[in-house]
């Protein structure tokens, strides 16, 4: 087995903590406009989400309605379906931003304590 030379083991170690070091720096925190961007992505994804869970209940419902329908075609015996909520379609999606915590309430008014 070889073993690294001292310089290159001493180049190797630099350059992992200068890449450790840029990795550690910090970002500058992010714009209103990108605050705006990131509240909207979120509200899609968790949009995609309900989306997705509506479709798969009605896929359930669909398979269960053939299981049962096959099962009673062929004369087997069947328990009843447990009872679960109705599948609820969430719409389309739309979205409406928050107005800024600033312009939504008013700044609470501070009395000046009175002079002795």
């Amino acid at each position: 087995m070889k073993t690294m030379k001292p310089a290159r083991l001493l180049m190797s170690v630099l350059l992992a903590s200068g890449m450790a070091a840029a990795a550690w720096a910090k970002l500058p925190p992010p714009s209103d406009e990108a605050k705006a961007k990131a509240a909207e992505a979120a509200a899609k994804t968790a949009h995609a989400g309900k989306m997705a869970a509506y479709e798969l209940c009605k896929s359930m419902d669909a398979t269960a309605a053939r299981y049962y329908a096959d099962a009673k075609k062929a004369g087997k015996q069947t328990n009843p379906p447990v009872a679960t909520p109705p599948c609820t379609n969430p719409g389309p999606f739309v979205y409406a931003p928050a107005a800024p915590a600033a312009a939504a309430a008013p700044a609470p008014a501070v009395a000046a304590a009175p002079k002795k």
